[in-house]
């Protein structure tokens, strides 16, 4: 998955809002949840919805965020916190705070990666999830 736009420069990604990279990194890891979903095959259509909305509602993302933290960069970890910190305007119904907080640092994560073109990293780190425990979802 390439950006559509031309990698940005770290510092660059960095400097832009936590809560922009966690708009991006939404789309950008339900896209690649829907397209593991779908290729996998022996999803029936039926069950893609419910079965993506395992992986991208907040408690599910943050899991994810639990599952990948030992394993990030010194700036992944600096881009999840600067997400995790980040005053959002509201949160979800049926989602605590930690856990939304957790979902977006995990959600800007994903969008710094994409937005400075770390696609390989970012499949990487989506691998960690989806292998976690072989579970359909998380």
């Amino acid at each position: 998955m390439t950006p559509p736009c031309p990698p940005l420069a770290e510092a660059d990604a960095a400097g832009l809002s936590p809560i922009v990279l966690a708009y991006v990194g939404d789309s950008v890891y339900e896209l690649m949840v829907r397209s593991y979903l779908a290729v996998r095959g022996r999803v029936k259509p039926d069950e893609l919805h419910r079965l993506s909305v395992g992986y991208v509602k907040a408690s599910a993302q943050s899991e994810s965020a639990r599952l990948i933290k030992d394993r990030l960069t010194a700036d992944e970890e600096a881009q999840y916190r600067r997400g995790r910190n980040a005053k959002a305007a509201s949160r979800p119904k049926g989602s605590g705070t930690l856990e939304y907080r957790r979902s977006t640092g995990f959600e800007a994560l994903m969008g710094y990666l994409y937005l400075t073109g770390n696609t390989a990293r970012l499949s990487e780190v989506f691998s960690w999830i989806v292998g976690a425990d072989g579970r359909e979802g998380p």
